[in-house]
């Protein structure tokens, strides 16, 4: 069954790397996304499998978090840093019994496989194999989604790996890092996509495409590659210090983050804000008449609600602060975005 062809028949609109955007069913999908759960098909991010006795130590000395903590069948988020601690990649990582798998964000798979070769010494015992081409990535998203894989309720807070049997296929579930609402991906052969996308929709889930997806993303306040995550931002600023371990020991950028940290002063940070009307982004913003930082992600949910995220200046980071555009559009500061210092148990490590 051909997974395309089953999506334009329930009226995906596709986006010009074959991903639905939307499925003409916005509403819906917002409330099912908020009540219940939806199917994305996410095969455009990357998945990557590594293998051979220094896979995982690779990962620890060039990535932030410490991804030897978690046990068998559980992961964690992670990134690649550069050595002055700006953002290249971020990927979640699952330990499998004898490899790891690793998932990213959308167009990274060439990327993040390729870094990840140059940085393989002569000595290591590490092979990368790239997914992408031949295994699909689908999302259950909302909460009942872990119920219809018949998941544990804990999987979510620890990111579990599953296999479970669908439509006669087994595949890999695991659980992601939830844009408010549980995520599980499933990770399948190209051949059985079809399939499973006819019977997760039998099953109840409503299908929706990448547009809802980045609504419940930015309204969750969590960043993403090409927008927030990229080499002009730290971690730290971006509301990831879930993702960093301060204790493991060293790792590319490790010094400057380390640094930052101690100091308890970031410089800038990434905010929730509440946009006046529709607005695009990137854009800059300001504060009485002066650029005070940058606007990184803008959408409006189906229900009409404004959402979006943006980069400032510490100064002007405090909840009610107005600001605005160059067109003129106000935006008030909600509240800092992500994770902070003290909200969980960010300077452990681990996920």
């Amino acid at each position: 069954m051909d997974l395309r062809a089953l999506q334009q028949s329930q009226g995906a609109r596709l986006a010009p790397d074959g991903i639905p955007l939307h499925f003409n069913n916005a509403q819906e999908a917002w409330q099912a996304a908020l009540q219940s759960a939806v199917l994305l098909d996410r095969s455009h991010e990357a998945r990557l499998r590594l293998s051979g006795a220094s896979a995982a130590d690779l990962l620890q000395r060039l990535s932030t978090n410490d991804v030897l903590a978690p046990d068998l069948n559980h992961g964690c988020p992670t990134i690649f840093t550069s050595w002055h601690g700006r953002v290249l990649e971020r990927v979640e990582v699952w330990r499998e019994p004898d490899s790891l798998l690793l998932l990213g964000g959308p167009g990274r798979a060439a990327s993040l496989r390729d870094y990840l070769q140059r940085n393989i010494f002569f000595n290591d015992d590490v092979q990368v194999t790239d997914l992408t081409p031949d295994h699909s990535l689908l999302d259950l998203i909302g909460p009942a989604a872990p119920a219809l894989l018949q998941l544990p309720e804990t999987g979510q807070e620890a990111y579990g790996l599953w296999h479970r049997e669908l439509a006669g296929h087994v595949v890999q579930v695991a659980a992601r890092k939830a844009p408010g609402v549980p995520r599980v991906s499933l990770v399948a052969p190209v051949n059985s996509a079809g399939e499973l996308w006819q019977a997760l929709c039998a099953a109840g889930a409503v299908p929706a495409g990448s547009l809802l997806f980045n609504a419940l993303r930015v309204r969750a306040g969590l960043p993403a590659a090409g927008s927030e995550l990229t080499d002009n931002f730290i971690p730290l600023e971006l509301g990831l210090w879930d993702e960093v371990s301060f204790s493991k020991g060293c790792y590319t950028g490790q010094e400057i983050i380390a640094r930052m940290e101690s100091r308890g002063q970031l410089a800038k940070m990434l905010l929730r804000l509440q946009p006046a009307a529709d607005i695009e982004a990137p854009a800059d913003l300001l504060h009485e008449g002066r650029v005070a930082g940058r606007l990184t992600s803008s959408i409006t949910a189906p229900d009409g609600e404004r959402y979006a995220l943006g980069v400032l200046r510490r100064a002007q980071a405090g909840p009610g602060t107005m600001l605005q555009t160059a067109g003129g559009v106000q935006l008030k500061v909600l509240a800092a975005a992500g994770v902070q210092p003290g909200d969980q148990t960010s300077s452990s490590g681990g996920g």
